[in-house]
C-alpha cells in the first residue's frame, strides 16, 4: 500500500509568491507619495521665496518677470515645462496685497496604472507689499 506524507517544503514559496505583489504594490505607493510630498514642498517654499521676492519688489520695472525667475531658481527639483507661476497684485502700492500661486503637474501612476490623468498640485501664498 502506497504510504501518503504530508510534505509542506514549497509552501512558504507560494504564500510569498502571493503576497509578493500586494508587497510591491504598497511599496511603490509609498514611494509615489513621498515623492509627491516633496514636490508639493518645494512648490510651497518657491512660491513663499516668490511671494518675498513681489513684497519687496514693488519699484522693479519687471517685478512680475522676476517673480516668477525667482519661483523657477527656487523649485530647483520640478521640471520647468510642468510649473506655471502667476502674480496677482490689484495695484503695487505700499500696504497692498501681492498673492502668488504655484501649480505644478504631478505624475499619479503606479505600476504604469495612471490613478489621475490630470493631477496638479497649487500653492498659493500672499504678501503685503512694502
Amino acid at each position: 500500500m502506497a504510504r501518503i506524507t504530508k510534505r509542506e517544503e514549497g509552501q512558504s514559496v507560494v504564500e510569498f509568491a502571493l503576497v509578493l505583489p500586494l508587497l510591491a504594490l504598497i511599496l511603490m505607493s509609498i514611494l509615489k507619495f513621498g515623492i509627491l510630498f516633496n514636490n508639493y514642498l518645494t512648490l510651497t517654499d518657491a512660491v513663499r521665496a516668490g511671494a518675498r521676492k513681489a513684497a519687496v519688489s514693488r519699484l522693479d520695472v519687471n517685478r512680475n518677470d522676476d517673480v516668477v525667475a525667482t519661483v523657477q531658481n527656487a523649485a530647483t527639483a520640478l521640471t520647468k515645462d510642468d510649473l506655471s507661476i502667476t502674480v496677482d497684485s490689484p495695484s503695487w502700492g505700499p500696504g497692498d496685497k501681492v498673492t502668488v500661486k504655484g501649480s505644478y503637474k504631478c505624475d499619479l501612476s503606479i505600476l504604469g496604472i495612471d490613478l489621475k490623468p490630470d493631477c496638479h498640485i497649487t500653492s498659493e501664498t500672499t504678501e503685503r507689499v512694502e
